[in-house]
């Protein structure tokens, strides 16, 4: 939004300067987001040619001597065709910054003769298009003085940011009420003009809507006898100033409206318009030549103004070139409706339409202004055009219903620490507009005005007395201190999220971001797919559920960088899973996916990768590690952690394995991929991966602590003993691991798989697991005796849980 600081004084009675307005706007919620103080044009100066001689080598130059006003005439070269003696323009320096044609003046050669400055066009000064000759002043322009004071040039531009909220301020009278309030000044308040009118609108309005509420409202008046020419200059001055282009006076009158008042206004040629108007849907391919001289394609949303030619404008948006005003305009149809800015703002997206009328239409226009705009228009088209106003025409209007707040004074005190006296809030309330219906000096019932439509309860009051009163008032108070200075903030879930991230981190693997929404046979493959978890708007058709598994985001990723030439890849990602529609049945969940040879020991065919295990491709094992490291980095007893054989459905049935905490609490699932699920997903390569639930993890029952404890050594030496035993092929590993550490877990400190046989020697169906055993002493050396009855204890285990047998 764009004023000068004189439209903004025309209704604000204030002797603040332009600093301090600037400040005030900034401080009361209207950012000021540039400021041209006009310094551009302060070296121009009033001249005055004192003789205008032919140059000696140029048939189209002249060679002027310029009186400036200090007695020293400059000499100045010129081509323009009307430089002549007596002429009073407009000078430029050596030294000045010509904006027009973006040149820095010097002293200039031109064909053998200095010249020292250039007599201006107004092209050159940018205040029009007109390049045919140099500006040329009234005679008795003052010379010698600043050519901007003159011409008006020095008046400053403000211009602000305003937030979708504040339909109010899109008008320079706005913006002074909201100053006014803040104690910068006194609002000057124009009365609603009482023009005598003769005779009848002759034109009738009909709204054809199937919903009131895309026209709520429709005024128009004839004016008879208008001569439509050239707006006067203080006019153009402003709408040029905000970067406006003067077009003739009819136009400009709803132009100044517009930014004036925050009143967009419409004017047809009466002449022009067959019949009456029809306030109607646009029938779907109509099309119209609109004043942007573009033909647009309508549909049944557009809400369009039609007579017995067709469309004339689309509402609220712009006018048809058909029935605009020119210099020919005799009688004027001045045009003030309402519109709805939910419509508006759709039909301007959709037809790819930027007005000044829509950007106040959709965000909602005063509608109790709608009589006075037509008044106040009606009387700037009399005074500087001329003709006979008639009786106005309004459709559709029933007035507006004033919202009621409920406001409590303490309220503000509560919700923003300001100590602001009733009787303040009060001045400031009803300054704005607000109007106090009834109440004590604790409560008060307030009316919220028709131009306030972003005002709907208690809040919104206290935001407007805090904003006048000051949010700089608001002084800065430290956070209230802790009781201990290591209190943990983070929750429980918090660190391990960030644990998880650093330990896959550290493992090689790169972090992903993946949407949140998968397609439906996606979340249906990976066991989600309800219902509940359908998007009602989805983003892309291919986006439509939430996903019940990071996997599918992973695997697809991994995929397109494998189709990008990097096959070799290791991605994770911790975010969060949907098994329902409810806060609990959200997760917070561990992924990753390794491709290829993307291994911990490094991706890629090596010689010396070869010796330690990498360059071959990723399998489950990998994938066991991966979540595993996750699991020991968030902090769980990895003795309590138990592997199992098997896994969901999308992993391979023979090399996936569940992770879990006693037999309830599952903490994840890992493995290679099912074929079928690849080819569901359309992802090929050799993949593993795996899924830790983080959120499932029991919370440590130790009080957290950032001391380690005392670290203790053992003074006797530890033992190691190897045991083979002969068990059913069916038998995993994890069993006999188990059943081995059970047999003593104070003095066995770990068991270990060091080799598998299978052989026709065992037997069909049979293989041999052979494990190591760690047995640490820690308060004796013990005898033979002792190893025997632990050996016993341990095959014993190992054969009622398998049925195994110790190996000869």
């Amino acid at each position: 939004m764009k004023f000068t600081l004189s439209w903004l004084k025309e209704h604000l009675e204030t002797d603040a300067n332009l600093e301090q307005v600037c400040e005030r706007l900034t401080a009361i919620g209207l950012e000021v987001e540039d400021v041209d103080d006009r310094a551009a044009y302060r070296p121009f100066v009033i001249a005055k040619v004192i003789s205008a001689e032919k140059h000696p080598s140029a048939d189209r130059l002249k060679v002027l001597m310029v009186d400036t006003g200090d007695g020293k005439p400059v000499q100045v070269v010129c081509g323009a065709p009307n430089a002549r003696a007596g002429l009073v323009g407009a000078l430029a320096r050596p030294g000045t910054y010509v904006p027009g044609i973006d040149v820095t003046l010097s002293v200039g050669n031109i064909r053998g003769v200095e010249s020292h400055g250039m007599m201006c066009s107004e092209k050159e000064l940018n205040i029009s298009d007109n390049h045919d000759g140099i500006i040329d002043l009234a005679d008795d322009a003052p010379v010698g003085t600043p050519f901007a004071t003159y011409a008006g040039l020095d008046d400053p531009v403000i211009e602000i940011n305003l937030t979708p909220n504040r339909p109010d301020c899109t008008s320079v009278y706005g913006i002074a009420r909201d100053l006014a309030a803040s104690g910068l000044g006194t609002l000057k308040a124009p009365k609603v003009p009482a023009l005598p009118v003769d005779g009848e609108t002759t034109v009738d309005v009909r709204i054809d809507l199937d919903d009131e509420r895309l026209c709520p409202g429709f005024a128009l008046r004839l004016v008879r006898g208008v001569k439509n020419g050239p707006s006067p200059a203080w006019m153009q001055q402003r709408l040029k100033a905000i970067g406006l282009r003067p077009i003739n006076a009819l136009v400009d009158i709803t132009n100044y409206m517009t930014f004036d008042q925050g009143r967009p206004m419409h004017v047809f040629d009466a002449a022009k318009v067959k019949g009456n108007l029809v306030v109607r849907r646009a029938v779907e391919g109509e099309e119209i030549l609109a004043l942007d001289t573009r033909t647009y394609k309508l549909s049944a949303s557009n809400v369009v103004i039609s007579d017995d030619n067709g469309v004339e404008s689309i509402g609220g948006i712009m006018g048809g070139e058909h029935s605009g005003c020119d210099e020919n305009t005799v009688d004027v149809l001045i045009e003030s409706a309402l519109w709805d800015p939910i419509n508006i703002a759709k039909s301007g997206r959709a037809l790819g339409i930027i007005t000044d009328a829509r950007y106040r239409f959709e965000r909602g226009v005063d509608p109790e202004y709608m009589m006075p705009g037509l008044e106040r228009t009606t009387e700037l088209v009399v005074q500087l055009c001329g003709g006979t106003p008639a009786k106005a025409k309004i459709a559709g209007y029933k007035g507006h219903d004033r919202k009621v707040v409920d406001f409590p004074f303490s309220d503000v005190k509560r919700l923003t620490g300001l100590t602001v006296s009733v009787e303040e809030s009060r001045q400031i309330l009803t300054g704005l507009g607000f109007e106090i219906l009834s109440g004590d000096e604790s409560r008060v019932q307030v009316a919220v005005p028709s131009w306030r439509p972003d005002v709907d309860g208690k809040a919104d009051l206290v935001e407007e007395v805090m904003r006048i009163h000051g949010v700089d008032n608001i002084k800065p108070e430290p956070l209230p201190a802790k009781e201990t200075v290591n209190g943990r903030i983070l929750t429980t879930l918090q660190i391990r999220t960030r644990t998880a991230r650093r330990a896959l981190a550290s493992r090689g693997m790169l972090e992903a971001v993946t949407w949140s929404f998968i397609p439906e046979d996606q979340a249906r493959l990976f066991g989600g797919g309800k219902p509940s978890l359908k998007l009602v708007n989805p983003i892309a058709a291919d986006m439509s559920d939430m996903r019940p598994s990071l996997l599918p985001g992973l695997l697809t990723a991994a995929q397109r960088n494998a189709d990008k030439g990097y096959g070799d890849v290791a991605i994770f990602e911790v975010s969060g899973t949907y098994e329902g529609d409810t806060p609990d049945a959200q997760r917070r969940v561990a992924g990753g996916i390794r491709r290829g040879t993307a291994s911990l020991a490094g991706a890629g065919r090596s010689w010396s990768n070869a010796a330690k295990g990498g360059g071959k491709p990723v399998d489950v094992f990998d994938a066991k590690a991966d979540a595993l490291a996750v699991i020991e980095a968030c902090g769980l007893p990895m003795a309590n952690v138990q592997v199992e054989q098997g896994g969901p459905a999308w992993y391979h049935p023979g090399r996936c394995g569940t992770i879990k905490m006693g037999p309830k609490v599952v903490l994840g699932h890992f493995g290679e991929f099912h074929p079928n699920t690849l080819s569901a997903l359309d992802v090929s390569g050799a993949l593993a991966g795996f899924e830790v639930y983080l959120d499932a993890m029991p919370e440590p029952k130790k009080k957290a602590t950032r001391t380690k404890p005392a670290l203790e050594l053992s003074p006797f030496q530890m033992v190691k003993r190897d045991f083979a035993f002969v068990v059913d092929k069916a038998v995993d590993a994890g069993s006999i691991i188990k059943a081995a550490s059970s047999a003593d877990r104070k003095l066995i400190t770990g068991v270990t798989v060091f080799d598998v046989f299978e052989g026709a020697s065992l037997g069909e169906g049979r293989k041999s697991v052979a494990i190591e055993v760690l047995i640490q002493p820690t308060d004796k050396t013990l005898t033979d005796e002792d190893f025997d009855a632990l050996t016993k204890k341990i095959v014993g285990n190992v054969e009622k849980t398998t049925g195994g047998t110790l190996r000869a």
